[in-house]
């Protein structure tokens, strides 16, 4: 056997520059060259060597010299379409980038290597080698939730908090047999290949080159997959593995098909780099044979791709429109295979969404509790939802089986009912029963999501939230910027403050200090936190300053893909009302103009024409007097709801504030004037002069009309200075018709200005200001009297801005609204004079 010699190189020797030009040789190319920041003049300091085999070891004159710099890391920033998987929620596929990345996320590992290949029997036309990514990153680095068998990090790691992206979705396959045939089985174990044997095929493959035929491709490839890792990286970086893969590209439509899913299957077993040109080929051949295939097929194919890592936009395409013609062929380990598929490529046609939907109704009963899961978690990332009564079904089959089904199914089966909004009691009362004492085994990004899940149902589990925030202070290091904010958000939402809360919320406010530089990639993430910890009462000067600098405030307004300006408008509003000490960067004027009138304009469309509110605005004016006495508006703008408001003099008598219904009420009333006649004898009674009725007798009726309207307002004018007749303390007339503003306008053509009305009182603190909000079951927690954290918070700021809130609760008012009028009249009186005692 041929002696195996290893010699470390000068520096002066293995310089790349050296070897970059051989004359009349192909083009040598470095697939990391362009990685920002690797310094390759540095790589020759550290470890460079050259693996060289004699003559009569490889039975060649070829030589080739491998310069592999490994020894030293760079950092490289994650690209952007990457980072943007990590955006939900409110896309919510929250599960993308995995809980154990610590806290420099976005920097990884990079391997540069290159590879200089000299042959003196290779044409540098015909031979031109295939683009290889010949460096080591798929060994070396960590991606997201796969650490190194041997990485120290693994070793000081939580085993809770592992998380693989790739194998943890895929737990359903092995649990039923049927899946062999639709997928890829990584476990599979077969009797590994020498060092020697695996030389001996690339040897041949050099000596065959053009005469290899298609078994024979096949054939390679299989046995070299079954190569161990380390050395698959070596052959991978052989110029001859390239030849085999060129030959392979030139020759994919000889291939039988069974061929060529056993090729594609060694592909993946070789870990081929996801730019490799040999992929792009044989997309395009699968691509062809798509309608030659069956289901079983189609999947084991795409099933592929996923393992590889790289997207194949067009052929699931193509998939996806061959089972929208025969979707109704699929069996149900089919069914849910589909579903994993569509779900890890995140995009699905929704008519054959609703196609499948059908079809999983269908077969929900014949699933086990994991392929519940799957079809959860796909229909989930592909941002389609299922129907009320299908969530109904799946809570009641993972309600009675609750203690069996994994922890990363239940997962995924939140994930649903959160995306659907579908409250289901007793699949949630028996989550409070059983996840608690599971929540030590569940990792702490698996517990963000079930918390919040039950978040946004409203539906406040005292018991899992207790035993999420006693867990969560000695786990918090795993945060990443999203679990942060949506931990926050969870417990202040549903106004739960846990026994732990000062620790909890201080630990969570400390990792937001150390995840600022993910902050500043998702300020939607940021501001959530803010707010979360608003509604608790609880500000850092410090962040909210930074929050609202020019540059967080240009980030989040213009540079964002979401619409943050309503978060800043509510955080600015919050700070005016209750940080008096704030001395930090404020919301620009006519950005809270803006935001403002956005909201206003909103709540006139929807807020504020609710009939439980219209209904109550009415009797309102009806008891006090008039529109002008009640005003339906939005009195804390950042808060987005609307409330009425009405305003009482120290003597518990209405003031008169929507100065827009007086107004409007005077310009009606003045096109009405025409139709009221006005003769002596009616003057006479309202000035209650029957003398004058004689004098105006035998006179014409314009001189009689003129005389008639200078003697009333000479008696309103007599009366409001005497006191007789102001605000609603009302003259009769003899026969009992109430004498009104109003009616007097209207009689004498006469115009009480508006100001003059709705003038108030010198003494401003004598005026008691009502907020009467008419709220609905969407602003308190599922089933309790407990409001949400938004909510809370609002009345909390009323009650410091100088408001008396006067609450029409929804289990009272809406009753009520199916009763008399002067139920609902007595029911308002009630509770308006009896806040103001």
């Amino acid at each position: 056997m041929a002696a195996v010699l290893w010699r470390k190189l000068l520096r002066r020797i293995c310089d790349r520059r050296t070897y970059l030009k051989p004359s009349g040789y192909g083009e040598v190319r470095n697939p990391e060259k362009k990685v920002k920041g690797v310094n390759n003049k540095q790589g020759a300091r550290y470890g460079q060597t050259t693996f060289c085999l004699s003559k009569d070891a490889s039975g060649l004159v070829d030589y080739k010299i491998n310069s592999n710099p490994a020894a030293y890391s760079s950092t490289k920033r994650r690209p952007k379409q990457n980072v943007s998987n990590e955006l939900d929620d409110y896309s919510d596929d929250l599960s993308l980038l995995p809980e154990n990345i610590p806290s420099n996320v976005g920097i990884k590992r990079v391997c540069n290597t290159y590879t200089v290949t000299c042959s003196r029997r290779l044409s540098s036309v015909r031979n031109t080698l295939l683009e290889l990514a010949n460096n080591k990153s798929d060994e070396l680095q960590y991606t997201a939730g796969q650490w190194p068998a041997n990485s120290k990090q693994k070793q000081d790691m939580d085993i809770v908090e592992i998380y693989d992206t790739k194998e943890d979705p895929r737990g359903f396959q092995k649990l039923r047999d049927a899946y062999k045939d639709l997928c890829f089985d990584s476990s599979e174990q077969s009797e590994s290949l020498s060092v020697e044997e695996g030389q001996k095929i690339l040897r041949d493959v050099s000596f065959l080159k053009s005469s290899l035929t298609p078994e024979n491709i096949v054939d390679f490839f299989c046995r070299l997959s079954r190569l161990p890792g380390e050395q698959q990286t070596a052959v991978k970086a052989d110029s001859r593995f390239a030849m085999l893969c060129r030959y392979s590209v030139d020759n994919r439509a000889a291939f039988a098909l069974p061929e060529l899913l056993q090729l594609f299957e060694a592909v993946v077993r070789l870990r081929v780099s996801s730019p490799h040109t040999l992929l792009k080929s044989y997309e395009s051949e699968f691509c062809h044979r798509v309608w030659d295939m069956g289901f079983n097929q189609l999947l084991l194919v795409a099933d592929l791709w996923r393992c590889l890592g790289r997207g194949a936009p067009h052929y699931m395409e193509i998939l996806l429109s061959y089972t929208a013609l025969r979707w109704k062929e699929l069996t149900m380990p089919q069914l849910v295979q589909l579903l994993y598929v569509i779900g890890e490529n995140r995009r699905a046609p929704h008519e054959l969404m609703q196609k499948l939907e059908t079809l999983l109704s269908a077969h929900l009963e014949q699933m086990n509790l994991e392929e519940v899961g799957a079809v959860c978690l796909g229909f989930f990332k592909s941002k389609n939802g299922l129907s009320e009564q299908l969530m109904k079904q799946i809570g009641d089959k993972v309600a009675t089986r609750m203690g069996d089904i994994s922890n990363y199914s239940l997962v995924n089966v939140m994930k649903m009912f959160r995306y659907t909004h579908v409250d289901h009691l007793p699949f949630l009362q028996r989550l409070g029963e059983v996840v608690p004492q599971r929540i030590p085994s569940i990792g702490t990004q698996g517990v963000m999501h079930i918390v919040l899940a039950c978040a946004s149902l409203h539906f406040r589990e005292e018991r899992l939230l207790e035993a999420a925030a006693s867990k969560l202070p000695s786990k918090v290091h795993y945060c990443r910027s999203k679990d942060i904010a949506k931990y926050l958000w969870t417990f202040s939402s549903l106004n739960y403050e846990p026994e732990n809360a000062e620790v909890f919320f201080s630990s969570l406010t400390e990792q937001m200090h150390r995840k600022m530089h993910e902050f500043q990639r998702f300020p939607e993430h940021f501001l959530t936190s803010l707010l979360g910890l608003a509604f608790t009462g609880r500000f850092s000067h410090h962040l909210i300053d930074f929050a609202l600098s020019p540059p967080f405030v240009q980030l989040a307004t213009i540079e964002s893909p979401f619409e943050l300006k309503k978060d800043l408008f509510t955080l600015d509003g919050t700070v005016a009302i209750e940080c008096h000490d704030y001395s930090g960067h404020r919301l620009p004027l006519h950005l809270q103009q803006e935001v403002s009138q956005m909201l206003w304009d909103f709540a006139k469309q929807d807020i504020c024409v609710k009939p439980e509110v219209l209904e109550a605005a009415g009797l309102l004016q009806v008891m006090l007097g008039g529109p002008q006495f009640v005003k339906n508006h939005l009195i804390l703008p950042h808060t987005r709801s609307a409330d009425l408001e009405v305003h009482f003099d120290a003597s518990g008598q209405p003031l008169p504030l929507n100065l827009e219904a007086l107004s409007e009420k005077a310009q009606k009333l003045e096109f009405k004037f025409s139709g009221v006649p006005v003769t002596g004898k009616l003057i006479s009674q309202l000035a209650k002069c029957r003398a004058g009725s004689s004098t105006l007798k035998g006179q014409p009726d314009h001189v009689a009309e003129r005389k008639a309207v200078r003697t009333t307002q000479n008696v309103l004018r007599t009366g409001v200075e005497g006191g007789v007749h102001s605000g609603l303390n009302l003259k009769l007339f003899q026969s009992g018709v109430p004498l009104t503003d109003g009616l007097l306008n209207s009689l004498t053509n006469t115009k009480i200005p508006i100001e003059k009305a709705a003038s108030q009182p010198q003494g401003t603190s004598e005026i008691r200001k009502l907020a009467i909000q008419v709220s609905n079951r969407n602003q308190y927690c599922y089933g309790t009297h407990i409001l949400l954290g938004l909510h809370s918070m609002k009345r909390r700021q009323l009650v410091k801005a100088g408001y008396v809130v006067v609450e029409l609760p929804h289990w009272e008012w809406f009753p009520l609204l199916k009763r008399t009028r002067s139920e609902k009249l007595s029911y308002l009186h009630q509770k308006l004079y009896s806040s103001l005692d």
